[in-house]
């Protein structure tokens, strides 16, 4: 059986670990603010492709500018280690700035509406 996480341990790591990241009703969950449809089936996508590349699927809820993420291991009964590391993974690649890394990639022009893409939580 897998190790599963009491609420005052899964509050301190996502503290620690996924800032962006809270716990309720018994799942870890985010909120992705995009700039409209095309970017969130564009997040809806990349998730989809991690999770299934791990082998563990969240929930998630839809909608036209947003997209959440709900994780706990169903077969644990709780949230487990493989539930922060989809997260990670998750928060990883759909929180990527290249343009803000100092290398070739530009990044997406967030300044010009036509190419608004993810309505980022922080600068880095």
């Amino acid at each position: 059986m897998e190790r599963t996480y009491d609420e005052t341990e899964i509050r301190a790591r996502l503290a620690a670990e996924l800032p962006h990241w809270y716990y309720e009703d018994g799942w870890i969950r985010r909120k992705y603010r995009t700039s409209g449809w095309k970017a969130t089936l564009m997040v809806v996508n990349a998730i989809g492709h991690l999770a299934e590349a791990a082998w563990h699927h969240p929930d998630l809820t839809v909608s036209y500018a947003f997209v959440i993420v709900k994780l706990v291991t169903h077969s644990a009964k709780g949230v487990t280690d493989k539930d922060f590391a989809l997260a990670k993974k998750i928060e990883e690649v759909i929180d990527w700035q290249p343009g803000n890394e100092g290398g070739p990639l530009p990044g997406t022009p967030n300044h010009d509406p036509r190419f608004k893409y993810i309505k980022y939580d922080s600068v880095k």
